[in-house]
């Protein structure tokens, strides 16, 4: 029953959090003809000023939100206290982080306006509650909510955005719905809290009983963002031009949309991860584990791999002209598909659920300064080249550190040995779709889809023939759930 669960959630969640990214992805075609490399270089500059005051209104309370309301899966009362001393607490920080975010930036300056829409995200981190949904493992909620939200947005964009001097339309159309999506979900969390007469007097001494958990996890999402956001910022100062920026997201884009179907598993894991560490089921986790790493180096390999393979004829036919440089940039980024899989395994799925934050925090930290650092010397050298390598080397850093701090506890080295198998099919895919790609004639979107559907066929007949174990364990989950 908790296998069909995971398996559940996973479904849900995957398509939860392509969801998020697959608006803007719908309309990118679109977009980057209208508003150009340059316009796009300047919104996601901007967005990521606003990030980071997202980030700190959040106060690392989302993970800590979403741990805390698992444990108390089977308490509603508890469960009630705490999402109103987590809740009330983000929404005073999130206040805070917008006041001096808009004395900041949005009085003056040369995007003020951009800034003053995206105002709207942070008010949106205020009233995200979606931590309560996923800590009680109910995603199809979100799923349905963001279906809702997500379309409205894309008809708004193709409706409304229509020449280059849209750029203040289009960043309404894109925060808007993250503002309303996240208030729709306040209708539906009596669901999960019941009536508890709390005092104000109790909300407080509850928010200052949190303080110190909830700065042991921001402390790694301030590291995190650091090398999520940071590059961008990093390349508006440093580089050689404000367009720089508009490749580098446009590559980012695409790697980030296929890394979400392989970072969903640990979204779902977490809550699950932490029940069994609650009950003391220590060999529970464990074996998922072992599992999740080999399901995770399956998928990742072969998404990383038929990425490079198709690259050099999907961004022309995606972005259009101007947008050649951006091949490049995804080929370098690609290993992160199989990179952050490990570490979000490690990570997410085990170090939080047992409570190793420090651990946790650590390695991100180490991997926020290689980034920072490599960011510094290699943009003024390569501009996005430069900020994609130190991408790939930040993620690197923070895996390496998470093996060595769990290699006492798991089966580390077998673990990603378990993933040679997999490097060795889509090393074959790439070869068979990278030669079809050479040898058809360019240009032609039925070449592509030849290439891919190649591709599935190549993997999947290499799965069958060998026997793949992850298989047998698929058939064995789906033949058995009820979505």
């Amino acid at each position: 029953m908790k296998s069909r669960k995971l398996i559940k959630n996973y479904i849900y969640n995957t398509l939860y959090q392509i969801l998020v990214l697959i608006a803007p992805l719908i309309t990118t075609p679109y977009i980057s003809r209208i508003l150009g490399v340059t316009n796009i270089g300047i919104y996601q500059y901007s967005q990521s000023i606003a990030s980071y005051f997202v980030l700190m209104g959040a106060v690392g309370t989302t993970l800590y939100g979403q741990r805390e309301i698992a444990y108390l899966q089977n308490d509603p009362e508890e469960r009630t206290r705490a999402f109103w001393e987590i809740e009330l607490f983000r929404i005073v920080a999130t206040a805070l982080c917008l006041a001096i975010y808009l004395v900041v930036f949005c009085a003056h300056g040369a995007y003020y306006q951009i800034y003053v829409i995206l105002s709207l995200e942070i008010l949106a981190t205020a009233v995200d509650i979606s931590w309560l949904f996923m800590g009680m493992e109910d995603f199809k909620l979100t799923v349905i909510r963001n279906t809702i939200i997500k379309i409205t947005g894309i008809i708004c964009v193709f409706l409304f955005v229509k020449k280059a001097s849209d750029l203040r339309i289009y960043t309404l159309c894109v925060t808007l719905p993250l503002f309303l999506g996240n208030i729709s979900l306040w209708f539906s969390m009596n669901k999960y809290l019941v009536n508890t007469g709390m005092s104000i007097a109790e909300v407080i001494h509850g928010i200052k009983r949190r303080l110190r958990p909830i700065f042991v996890l921001f402390l790694p999402q301030i590291a995190m963002d650091v090398y999520l956001v940071l590059d961008k910022t990093m390349i508006g100062l440093l580089g050689s031009g404000i367009d720089q920026v508009g490749y580098y997201s446009q590559g980012q884009k695409i790697v980030k949309v296929i890394l979400t179907i392989v970072t969903s598993l640990g979204t779902v894991m977490l809550p699950a991860m932490s029940a069994y560490f609650a009950r003391g089921d220590l060999e529970g986790i464990k074996s998922s584990v072992k599992t999740a790493f080999r399901f995770i180096y399956m998928i990742s390999f072969a998404l990383m791999f038929g990425l490079c393979a198709i690259c050099h004829r999907f961004v022309p036919f995606f972005f259009g002209d101007g947008y050649e440089p951006v091949i490049s940039l995804i080929i370098i980024i690609s290993p992160i598909l199989v990179i952050i899989g490990t570490s979000n395994v490690i990570g997410r799925q085990y170090l939080l659920p047992t409570n190793q934050q420090r651990a946790f925090t650590y390695s991100i930290i180490g991997g926020a300064v290689v980034n920072f650092i490599l960011n510094y010397i290699l943009i003024q050298k390569w501009d996005a080249k430069g900020a994609s390598i130190a991408t790939v080397f930040a993620e690197l850093t923070v895996m390496i550190l998470q093996c060595w701090f769990v290699r006492g506890q798991l089966p580390i080295l077998q673990s990603l040995c378990s993933g040679l198998r997999y490097a060795l099919f889509g090393t074959v895919m790439y070869i068979i779709c990278r030669s079809i790609g050479i040898l058809l004639p360019q240009n032609q979107i039925w070449v592509m889809i030849v290439i891919v559907f190649t591709g599935v066929v190549v993997y999947g007949t290499e799965l069958i023939l060998t026997k793949d174990p992850m298989i047998k364990t698929g058939l064995k989950l789906l033949k058995g759930m009820k979505v």
